[in-house]
């Protein structure tokens, strides 16, 4: 995209791909994108709004960047869980005033707090993150990268560490081969040329380091990327799940139709869409028993179509993944 870019996901189920990773259960969330960032939907059935951001200066705000500069997983906010960004979406289609949603985003997004820390500490964990996209390909040691930040008391490297759960010399690594795999996937630039413009001195060594971490070399990742044309083994295992969740939980029944050992199925589920296929079972069994709740019925009748041995089993199961009774839920009028 050449934009900053809102994308309010509406309605859908299925996996999204973004910069070459697989995330999945995205409804009813807004997600933030990164000028030069792509999203990919592996599946037909999403309806989505789009907002693009024209005006670059906004995003110099150290409140604002919090959305957009991905750490370890996607920018987003739960609108479930804020009332603001509802009201303000379902009055706005198109507006000249976007910069309100991003002020709106901006405060949920800390008071949703991901990595449990304080205002302080995000300002340092992004201006680490800041350097490291201006940085990446200078390949800088821990030591070079903290000097380029204030840290304002704070031992940079130990607040990463404790708060993201990964190292400075992670967080670039991890820049440094979606830029690469960018690079390969949408530019028709020699394998050689991309390796001396990310700061790597010899072709080979670029070349193993980059099947080391994606399990193709770089000509083979070329060669087998495609963005036009969605995945077919997402949406067989989707439209699989979608038909049998109900009385199937087995991975052994899923890898059986899917022609494949049950190891493998696990291990392809969780390259290609980034997460587990029993975490995929569940988001199937949790969206059914949701509607069935806001449709009116008892959860003696819901327990029984969706195969628990008893009503307190589901309703045990319910309250552990969507952390409200059933009762609840359908008493507060839960969105899906």
């Amino acid at each position: 995209m050449e934009t900053y870019t809102l994308i309010h996901i509406l309605s859908g189920k299925g996996g999204i791909e973004v910069d070459f990773k697989n995330y999945y259960d995205w409804k009813d969330k807004v997600i933030y994108l990164e000028k030069g960032q792509y999203i990919k939907f592996q599946s037909e059935n999403f309806v989505i709004r789009k907002i693009e951001f024209p005006s670059q200066e906004k995003f110099q705000n150290s409140e604002i960047r919090v959305l957009f500069k991905h750490l370890i997983s996607l920018g987003y906010i739960n609108l479930m869980e804020c009332d603001d960004c509802q009201q303000y979406l379902s009055k706005t289609v198109f507006s000249d005033h976007t910069s309100t949603i991003l002020d709106i985003s901006s405060k949920q997004w800390f008071w949703q707090n991901p990595f449990h820390a304080s205002k302080d500490e995000y300002q340092i964990i992004f201006d680490i993150k800041d350097v490291i996209d201006k940085e990446f390909s200078n390949h800088l040691s821990n030591q070079e990268l903290v000097s380029f930040i204030n840290s304002k008391g704070y031992n940079a490297q130990t607040l990463i560490r404790n708060k993201i759960g990964l190292s400075i010399k992670d967080l670039m690594g991890n820049k440094r081969l979606t830029e690469s795999q960018r690079e390969i996937a949408f530019t028709d630039k020699s394998i050689q040329e991309i390796s001396f413009d990310l700061g790597y001195k010899d072709p080979a060594y670029f070349n193993r380091v980059f099947k080391n971490n994606v399990g193709q070399t770089p000509k083979d990742f070329r060669k087998n990327f495609d963005y036009e044309n969605r995945d077919a083994f997402t949406q067989n295992i989707i439209e699989l799940l979608k038909t049998h969740h109900e009385h199937e939980r087995s991975l052994g029944f899923y890898a059986d139709k899917m022609h494949v050992s049950v190891k493998t199925l696990s291990k392809k589920v969780k390259h290609k869409m980034n997460t587990s296929l029993g975490q995929l079972i569940r988001m199937e069994l949790i969206h059914t028993a949701k509607t069935m709740l806001l449709e009116g019925e008892p959860v003696n009748v819901i327990s029984q179509r969706l195969n628990f041995e008893e009503p307190n089993h589901f309703s045990r199961f319910f309250k552990h993944y969507v952390g409200v009774s059933p009762s609840d839920f359908k008493n507060k009028k839960y969105n899906l």
